[in-house]
């Protein structure tokens, strides 16, 4: 089968459309024939050298796909050959078929189409794991999330939305603060020009910060929270090493938490999954919500998919199309 593989750690030109060995379904796992997959910043790390996978994964990156069922491991008994899933991965997206557990495969959502299907499950599952289920987001509190053009921001924004919360955001240009206006935003910030967390102070300050930028933001993050605020870090643009003002931590009795969703144990993965198909999937097949796409790129173009998102023009999801 065709993949996309690193030959050296590098620029997006390091992206390879190789041949190599089609994957098998052990016990407990599915192969899916893979219809598109979404492109993440994690993936760009990846291809740098600087986030490798975890042990005993592929090196073929890609952490969530969209596609058919094509085998069945022994001992699975809900997926079928013929199934349109989408799927978590630990790696392995960008390419024409990928082995995965069973639990983290789950039926597309009624009326998603499988391209589109490719940009839900790695935002959707940050964002629901992190946002709802560990931070603890409810309905009258206030959301901060940083980037909010971009996939998980797009994501975060129409889902604390849909769950009754407030959002602030964050952007860089006119251009996005008017989309992420539309998609419910309450109050925008263009970090070019105001201080967010100055924002958020006189606003009474905010209950979740969800960061995808890391270090750089640290302080100001504490400095936007209210009273029992909660930070959880889920990105490192921005830096891995900060100072955090333990007292300033302490006057607003606030958390601070880091995750990373592709080294959860494959039973949490499933769980947040079936916790998206039951609270989430309704929303997006009502069409109170979706994921956003703002390209579709073939499979050997994939150093264009990620030149897209290094130079943050885009709005949403880009995913790669391996429909043929």
């Amino acid at each position: 089968m065709r993949a996309v593989i690193v030959e050296e750690p590098g620029g997006p030109e390091s992206l390879v459309v190789a041949e190599v060995p089609d994957p098998q379904a052990g016990p407990g796992e599915v192969v899916i024939a893979v219809a598109s997959a979404g492109v993440n910043r994690a993936d760009l790390l990846q291809r740098q050298g600087h986030y490798p996978p975890p042990p005993g994964t592929t090196d073929v990156i890609g952490l969530e796909c969209a596609g058919v069922v094509e085998a069945v491991g022994e001992g699975v008994s809900d997926l079928r050959v013929g199934d349109e899933v989408c799927a978590l991965l630990a790696g392995g997206g960008y390419a024409e078929r990928v082995v995965v557990p069973a639990g983290p495969v789950v039926p597309l959502p009624a009326g998603v189409d499988l391209l589109t299907a490719g940009a839900i499950p790695e935002t959707y599952a940050t964002v629901w794991s992190n946002v709802f289920m560990l931070a603890g987001l409810t309905a009258g509190e206030t959301l901060l999330v940083h980037g909010g053009a971009s996939g998980i921001g797009t994501t975060a924004i129409q889902l604390a939305k849909a769950f009754g919360a407030k959002v602030v955001t964050t952007v860089g240009s006119a251009e996005k603060a008017e989309v992420v206006r539309d998609l419910g935003a309450d109050v925008v910030v263009n970090y070019r020009e105001e201080d967010f967390a100055e924002v958020c102070r006189e606003a009474g300050g905010v209950d979740v910060v969800l960061d995808i930028i890391g270090a750089k933001y640290l302080g100001q993050n504490v400095k936007a929270l209210a009273r029992g605020g909660r930070i959880v870090v889920i990105g490192m643009q921005g830096g891995v090493k900060g100072e955090l003002n333990l007292s300033a931590l302490l006057q607003k009795q606030g958390t601070v938490s880091a995750t990373s969703l592709r080294f959860r144990p494959t039973e949490e993965k499933a769980a947040i999954m079936a916790d998206l198909v039951e609270h989430v999937w309704p929303l997006i097949e009502d069409g109170t919500l979706g994921p956003i796409v703002h390209a579709a790129v073939a499979l050997d173009d994939v150093a264009d998919a990620h030149r897209i998102l290094e130079e943050s023009s885009h709005v949403g999801k880009v995913v790669l199309d391996l429909r043929g």
